[in-house]
């Protein structure tokens, strides 16, 4: 892999992030209108439709084994993460969810290792650069305040860091199908939509379509739908495809640290003394995690050709 592609791969997860982590202003727009599982359904419906309008061509697949793959994905990545997150932020509180979800590189490590073939370097840098960032999100997330648990909301936030792990690992996999990135999300992103749709029956859908018209509200859905969703799930799986599961993943951890900017930024929100150091701390995690360490060795007269 050339280093230009290298380069593309990391672009894309820092775009993607970048972009993550500034919708939770429009998230908290639209709540005051919409419940979660409305502003979820649409901006994925929205996703979807303008994925088909960017490439409008049917997706044929090799085999029934890799139409499963895409239904976990779309199970994982789009219909459970979002609502574990979603449900976990109504037992405890938003803070806690921030710090537990930002272990997903973790999991994706773990999981990695576990059922890829590929051998992903998880050496000491990893680790440390792990300890690092998960210190430095600590600092941001409770930096107005201490913690407080909850079980059940903790233990759903977890959860929901071990499902975007598993649709890290199934991501990767697809990759390797050999199909257009924009084409592979697209299906995903049907999946994830049709067991949005069960949920829709218990959990009282019924979106004001007025309230959707209503210029701040009709451009926060966009950016989810066309940013957050369309673009961002397409640039995320692009960076997969080139860097693996776990270098994309560790991404995550600037999340904390793009939010706090942005609440600085655009909602004027005040940054302590212990945030700052908090996100140098994690910035520092990310460097440690994705930096390539060579090991010089005394070694005897000879060479491996390779």
């Amino acid at each position: 892999m050339t280093e230009k592609n290298v380069s593309r791969g990391h672009l894309a997860a820092f775009i993607t992030i970048f972009i993550w982590g500034t919708t939770f202003i429009s998230t908290k727009v639209l709540l005051k209108s919409f419940t979660p599982i409305e502003i979820l359904f649409i901006r994925f419906l929205i996703g979807y439709a303008a994925l088909w309008c960017v490439r409008p061509k049917f997706m044929p697949l090799r085999g029934r084994k890799q139409e499963g793959i895409f239904l976990l994905a779309g199970l994982c990545g789009i219909c459970l993460y979002y609502l574990l997150e979603n449900i976990s932020l109504t037992f405890t509180q938003a803070s806690n969810v921030g710090v537990i979800i930002s272990t997903a590189p973790f999991f994706t490590a773990i999981l990695t290792k576990l059922v890829s073939r590929e051998k992903e370097q998880l050496g000491l840098p990893f680790f440390l650069g792990f300890i690092a960032a998960m210190a430095g999100i600590c600092l941001i997330s409770f930096s107005d305040g201490g913690a407080s648990l909850n079980p059940t909301g903790d233990l759903l936030a977890l959860l929901a860091a071990f499902i975007w792990a598993c649709y890290s690992v199934l991501t990767k996999k697809i990759s390797g199908y050999g199909y257009s990135t924009i084409e592979t999300t697209r299906r995903v992103f049907f999946y994830g939509i049709m067991f949005m749709v069960p949920v829709m029956f218990f959990s009282g859908f019924r979106p004001d379509m007025k309230a959707l018209l209503v210029p701040v509200n009709l451009g926060n859905i966009l950016f989810l739908g066309l940013g957050a969703s369309a673009l961002c799930f397409v640039t995320w799986n692009a960076a997969v495809r080139i860097l693996g599961a776990v270098k994309t993943s560790v991404y995550i951890y600037l999340v904390p640290v793009i939010t706090v900017t942005a609440s600085v930024l655009i909602l004027k929100e005040q940054i302590t003394l212990k945030a700052c150091i908090g996100m140098l701390l994690t910035l520092a995690g990310l460097w440690i995690s994705e930096h390539k360490w060579e090991y010089k060795r005394k070694s005897p007269c000879y060479t491996i050709n390779k």
